[in-house]
């Protein structure tokens, strides 16, 4: 029977059983940091040649299922050394509040990274044998965020980690496997997105800022501070579309890239519902906003992109 305090987080997130049990396990919100890097890669691709639309489908489903993973295994080996309990805000909650075990979402981890790599090999095989080192190295990390000896997530390079491997490294092996090189302006193209991915594991960061440093994480809030990290986030989202601006003048993206600045609404809502909040709960709207921004601003790069061509 679940507490009182399980009910009245239950109650205040939405959460329901059945089929939402399984659906809010595998963290939804947060699977577009995939869809969006992939999708810019391939529009990347697409204005410098054709698209193997089979390639760009089993490269999106492989960065799911491997972001998956690693959801599951921040869930698996948060519950393990205690930082996860019924109170929890921002978790899958499967083994805290539904009662799945822990073994059980181990196991579907390891799983899914195992289809992916199914995935992975026809991708080598239609494109390099070098994606599979790049991959297995990212599946690394996805594990070696939470797992290991020494999480990358008690470390303040989890934003980076996430960042350049969810950003740079997916934008570049999408392009990659369509063109068979990569060039410098999807590098310098693939910045703002590493940055507003990192920014999203930011404000998670930020919002459990306090059990962290209780639990012995150094994440950058925790050595910030909540309102200067806050700040930080702010500073990031200023370099983003200082960088689009340059980008566009220089002629890196296309004037149509413009239509990305109407992600900047939503970023600035991030800021002002993170400031002086200091419950968790009451941060959720600012976690939500900051995958907005990501989903938005990449959305339509990529589809500005795609005018591009087009016309």
């Amino acid at each position: 029977m679940h507490s009182t305090g399980n009910n009245d987080i239950r109650s205040a997130l939405n959460e329901k059983g059945g089929f939402h049990v399984w659906w809010r396990m595998l963290r939804p919100h947060t699977l577009t940091a995939s869809f969006i890097p992939v999708f810019i890669g391939t529009m990347l691709a697409y204005i410098d040649g054709k698209v193997d639309w089979i390639l760009f489908s089993a490269m999106l489903i492989a960065s799911l299922l491997i972001q998956t993973a690693t959801n599951l295994f921040n869930e698996y080996y948060d519950f393990k050394r205690g930082l996860d309990t019924e109170e929890s805000v921002g978790i899958g909650g499967s083994i805290v509040r539904d009662g799945m075990k822990p073994r059980t979402i181990k196991n579907l981890a390891f799983t899914l990274y195992i289809v992916s790599m199914l995935l992975g090999l026809y991708i080598c095989m239609e494109s390099s044998w070098w994606i599979i080192v790049i991959g297995l190295g990212c599946m690394a990390v996805g594990y070696l965020y939470t797992g290991g000896p020494l999480p990358i997530s008690y470390t303040p390079f989890g934003e980076l980690a996430s960042g350049l491997v969810m950003g740079t490294g997916i934008i570049g092996i999408s392009y990659f496997i369509q063109t068979g090189s990569v060039t410098a302006d999807v590098i310098w193209i693939s910045i703002p997105i590493m940055i507003l991915i990192g920014s999203i594991n930011l404000a998670n960061n930020i919002r459990d800022r306090d059990g962290d440093e209780k639990g012995g994480r150094k994440t950058i809030p925790v050595l910030l501070g909540r309102e200067k990290a806050v700040t930080f986030m702010a500073v990031l989202f200023t370099i983003v579309y200082t960088l689009t601006v340059i980008y566009i003048v220089l002629g890196i993206l296309p004037i149509w890239s413009t239509i990305t600045f109407i992600s900047l609404f939503i970023a600035k809502d991030v800021i002002k519902n993170f400031r002086g909040k200091t419950n968790p709960l009451e941060m959720m709207p600012a976690m939500k906003a900051t995958g907005k921004t990501n989903t938005i601003y990449g959305l339509f790069l990529g589809i500005s992109l795609l005018i591009t061509q087009l016309l």
